[in-house]
C-alpha cells in the first residue's frame, strides 16, 4: 500500500513532469525529472534493466527531506522514469530516506524481488533534547512499488561497535556473494576518535544483519566521516570507494568533500582488508558519492552526482531541475591504478564525424567543424615535427557575450608535467579553489577526450587514467573550441556531436 506521502509525490512528478523544456536539460547526462537531485542510490540491475534511484527532493531545486526518485534504462543513457520509490514516511525514517543501494533477493512466489536499502534519519530525546540518530532500513518491490519491511529499522545503534557514532552511521553499500549464497553491507561510519571508518556486516537472507568488523578506517589521514563507500574487487585488486567530508587540500585531494579510491588486498576467509594505495577517483571541481554495479556483462560500471557540496548550495536553478549524474563508466584496472572510460554504449550515439590528423599548432587556431557545446571529442597532442612546444591548451565553452570573453582553460604544461583546468572565465561565480591540478608523465604526448553536454564537461586524460569533472555556467552561446600552443606541437581530433536518442521526457538533437 502506497502512502499518502508517497502518493503526494507521485502526484506531483504527473503534474510536472512536461514543464521541463527538453532545450532546457542536458541531452545525454541524467537529471531528475523535477526538483532536486544529489546521490545516485541503488544503481543495479533488475528484471532486465539497469535501474537507478537517486536522492531526491520533487518539491523544490533545493535540498530538502529525502525522497528516493527512480529511472529505468536498457543501454544506460536513455532512462525513463519511473514514479517515485520511497518518501519518509516512517518513524524511522520521517527526517528522510537516506542514501542506499540495491540487490537482487530470491523470492518464492515471484522468482526474486529487488530489495532497497537505505538510511533512515529517526528522531529521539535524549535527556529531554531532541536529537536525530541513523539507522538502516529495508523496502522490498517488483521494480516499480516498494514496501517497507516490518521490522525496520534492521541495524541499529545497538549493532555498532563501541564508540562508533549514531548520528553518522550510513549509506549502506550491499553485495551478494554467489559462493557464500550471502550478502554483505558496507556502511559509512564515525569512529571514537572522530574519524571516518566503514562498517561490514553479513546476512543469509538480506534482512537479519551481523556486524563483522571495520573494513577501513580513516585514522585522521582522509577527510573526518566516510560517506557513501562502495566495495569490490576488479582484475585481481580488491577497491574500496569513498566520499570523505573535510579533507586537506593538498596533493591529489583539491575538494573539502572528496573522492577517492583505496586499493588493497581482501582475505574473504578473515574479511581483511590490507590497504596499500589511496588516490583520487576524479580530480575535477564536481564529483561525489560515486557507485558502482555489475553489468550483466561483467563491466564493472561507475556513476556518480555531478556535484560537490561546495559548489552545490551556491548555484541559482532556473530550469526546475537541480543536479546531474556523469555518463556511466566502465572501470578497469592498468598499472595498478583504478581506469575509468565512459560507457562504451555511448558510441553508439555519435553522429556527423569531423576528423583531422597531425595537424600543426603554433600559437592559436580553431578549426572548421570542430565547435559546440554538446560532443564527444578526442584530442591527440604531440611535439610538432621539425621542434617541441612547451605547454598546449584547449579552450572550450569559448564566446565573447555582451563585451564579455568567457572559456574554460584545459592545459598542459609539459616541462612540469602539470595537467590544469580552469574555469575562473567560465561564468561560475562562487569558487572558492578555481584551478584544478594534476600531474602526469611528462613526455610530451597526452590525450583528451572530452564530453561536452550544455551544462558539464567531464575530461578523461591518457584514455582515463585521470578524470576531470565540471558543471558549466557558461552562457550556450559561448560554444567556440579553440586550441593554442606555445611552441611547435600536432594535434588529431575526432569529434562527433551526440544523438539525442529519444531520452526520457526529451526530444531534442545535439
Amino acid at each position: 500500500m502506497i502512502s499518502e506521502k508517497l502518493q503526494q509525490a507521485r502526484d506531483y512528478e504527473r503534474e510536472k513532469e512536461a514543464a521541463i523544456l527538453p532545450e532546457n536539460r542536458p541531452v545525454y547526462h541524467f537529471t531528475p525529472l523535477t526538483g532536486w537531485m544529489n546521490d545516485p542510490n541503488g544503481f543495479s540491475w533488475y528484471q532486465d534493466r539497469y535501474h537507478l534511484f537517486y536522492q531526491y527532493f520533487p518539491y523544490t531545486t533545493e535540498w530538502g527531506p529525502m525522497h528516493w526518485g527512480h529511472a529505468v534504462s536498457e543501454d544506460l543513457l536513455k532512462w525513463d522514469f519511473l514514479p517515485a520509490a520511497l518518501a519518509p514516511d516512517q518513524p524511522y525514517d520521517v527526517e528522510g530516506c537516506w542514501s542506499g543501494s540495491a540487490v537482487e533477493i530470491p523470492d518464492g512466489e515471484t522468482g526474486s524481488r529487488q530489495l532497497l536499502i537505505y538510511t533512515g534519519r529517526e528522531p529521539f530525546f535524549n535527556e529531554e533534547r531532541r536529537e536525530i540518530r541513523q539507522v538502516q532500513c529495508l523496502a522490498a518491490g517488483d521494480g516499480r512499488d516498494y514496501s517497507k519491511w516490518d521490522n525496520n529499522p534492521v541495524i541499529t545503534s545497538a549493532d555498532l561497535p563501541e564508540g562508533a557514532s549514531i548520528y553518522d552511521f550510513r549509506d549502506p553499500k550491499v553485495w551478494r556473494d554467489e559462493e557464500e549464497a550471502c550478502y554483505y553491507m558496507a556502511v559509512g561510519s564515525r569512529a571514537a576518535d572522530g574519524h571516518g571508518q566503514v562498517l561490514l556486516y553479513r546476512s543469509r537472507n538480506g534482512f537479519q544483519w551481523d556486524y563483522l568488523k571495520v573494513l577501513d578506517a580513516s585514522r585522521g589521514k582522509i577527510g573526518s566521516m566516510w560517506e557513501c563507500p562502495d566495495f569490490f574487487e576488479l582484475e585481481g585488486s580488491a577497491f574500496l570507494l569513498l566520499s570523505p567530508q573535510d579533507m586537506v587540500q593538498e596533493g591529489e585531494f583539491q575538494n573539502r568533500h572528496g573522492n577517492v579510491y583505496i586499493k588493497g588486498i581482501y582475505d574473504k576467509e578473515k574479511h581483511d582488508f590490507i590497504r596499500q594505495e589511496v588516490h583520487a577517483l576524479d580530480f575535477g571541481y564536481d564529483f561525489y558519492a560515486a557507485q558502482t554495479m555489475q553489468a550483466p556483462d561483467g563491466r564493472r560500471i561507475l556513476i556518480a552526482w555531478m556535484q560537490a557540496w561546495e559548489n552545490a548550495r551556491t548555484r541559482e536553478y532556473v530550469n526546475g531541475w537541480a543536479g546531474m549524474m556523469t555518463v556511466p563508466r566502465e572501470l578497469s584496472v592498468k598499472d595498478g591504478y583504478l581506469i575509468q572510460t565512459p560507457v562504451r554504449e555511448l558510441l553508439q550515439r555519435r553522429r556527423n564525424p569531423v576528423i583531422l590528423r597531425r595537424v600543426p599548432v603554433s600559437g592559436r587556431i580553431r578549426l572548421e567543424g570542430v565547435q559546440g557545446r554538446c560532443l564527444d571529442m578526442t584530442v591527440s597532442v604531440s611535439p610538432g615535427w621539425k621542434s617541441d612546444y612547451d605547454s598546449f591548451e584547449i579552450r572550450f565553452a569559448e564566446g565573447e557575450i555582451k563585451g564579455q570573453y568567457y572559456a574554460v582553460i584545459l592545459r598542459y604544461d609539459k616541462k612540469e608535467g602539470l595537467i590544469t583546468l580552469d574555469r575562473s572565465v567560465s561564468g561560475y561565480r562562487d569558487d572558492a579553489l578555481p584551478v584544478r591540478r594534476l600531474k602526469v608523465d611528462s613526455t610530451g604526448q597526452v590525450k583528451f577526450r572530452l564530453l561536452l553536454d550544455r551544462y558539464s564537461a567531464e575530461i578523461f586524460v591518457n584514455d582515463g587514467r585521470y578524470t576531470l569533472t565540471s558543471v558549466l555556467e557558461t552562457d550556450q552561446a559561448a560554444e567556440g573550441i579553440s586550441f593554442i600552443s606555445e611552441g611547435d606541437a600536432e594535434i588529431s581530433v575526432e569529434k562527433y556531436e551526440i544523438a539525442h536518442d529519444g531520452s526520457a521526457k526529451r526530444e531534442a538533437v545535439c
